[in-house]
């Protein structure tokens, strides 16, 4: 009897180990995919995938494949997956977007890509129910290790399926390049027309940072002048161009502050003091900070 047989015959054998952990990954593995599709926020779905792939790759690692298992933590896990959570969280997604369909009929569609997707499944299901299955031992001790084996069922079994997925991947990545593109709002300016605005300009130094003499200190408020208004130079106009009605609309509890001294101890008293009473009466704002404000002076 050769060495093939042996190994073979050893794979066909499941111990109760690998079944206890075959049902416990599964249930986790479901529950995560449950939660990608189920969940409300893009990020929450995000760290659901990350479970779901961690769970694949545990699975890997039980089927004796472990650079697959490597493979499916370090570069889809560990890269991939992390710098789409990180996109998320920077630009932020909320559950409102997802409800607008961008493209006519797409509920349709996605329908019938699930069902194309779901033929293949179940007809791979029935072949492992009903046939016998085959372990990895054998192809991996002929090819003389995993990665070898892989890489020669890649290269001459499944050409044409790596083949599209580069292709499909290069796609992806045009795509992105389409939708990051976005028209500029102004003329591209050299560092020298910049220098040379500037000194013309009304502001040859630093222009108001977000924020001054005012309750908040966020980088989309915009900063108060000293008689109250507001400063337009202060916001960056990226930020103004993604919501100017919200930019322009200060409110009206950031005006109490301008009266005091910006920094003194008399300016933090009283702008407490304004916000314990905004607090208890927000209707009496106006009257009753301009006479306190009186009072004080």
């Amino acid at each position: 009897m050769t060495v093939l047989p042996l190994q073979a015959a050893a794979t066909d054998a499941i111990g109760g180990g690998e079944t206890g952990a075959f049902y416990v990954l599964g249930t986790i593995v479901v529950l995560a995919a449950l939660g990608v599709v189920f969940s409300r926020k893009a990020v929450y779905s995000a760290l659901m995938m990350a479970v779901f792939m961690i769970g694949l790759a545990v699975f890997y690692g039980i089927n004796q494949a472990p650079f697959l298992m490597v493979v499916q933590i370090v570069v889809y896990t560990g890269a991939v997956l992390m710098l789409f959570l990180f996109v998320l969280m920077l630009i932020g997604v909320s559950s409102s977007d997802s409800l607008v369909e961008t493209i006519k009929g797409q509920r349709l569609l996605t329908a019938v890509v699930a069902l194309a997707f779901l033929v293949p499944l179940v007809g791979g299901l029935a072949t492992i129910t009903v046939g016998t299955p085959v372990g990895l031992a054998a192809g991996v001790a002929a090819a003389g290790g995993s990665i070898p084996w892989i890489a020669s069922e890649i290269i001459y079994r499944y050409i044409i399926a790596f083949e599209a997925t580069g292709a499909l991947l290069i796609t992806a990545v045009l795509g992105a390049l389409v939708l990051a593109h976005t028209t500029r709002l102004k003329r591209r300016r050299s560092q020298r027309q910049m220098s040379q605005d500037r000194i013309r300009g009304d502001h040859p130094t630093n222009l108001p940072g977000p924020g001054t003499y005012a309750r908040h200190n966020a980088i989309d408020m915009p900063a108060l002048l000293p008689d109250g208004s507001v400063s337009e130079l202060s916001l960056n106009p990226v930020l103004a161009a993604r919501a100017p009605e919200e930019q322009r609309e200060v409110p009206e509890d950031l005006r109490f502050t301008v009266g005091a001294t910006p920094g003194s101890a008399a300016d933090s008293t009283w702008s407490k003091e304004s916000h314990h009473r905004d607090e208890q009466d927000p209707d009496a704002r106006l009257d009753g900070g301009s006479e306190e404000q009186e009072g004080k002076g």
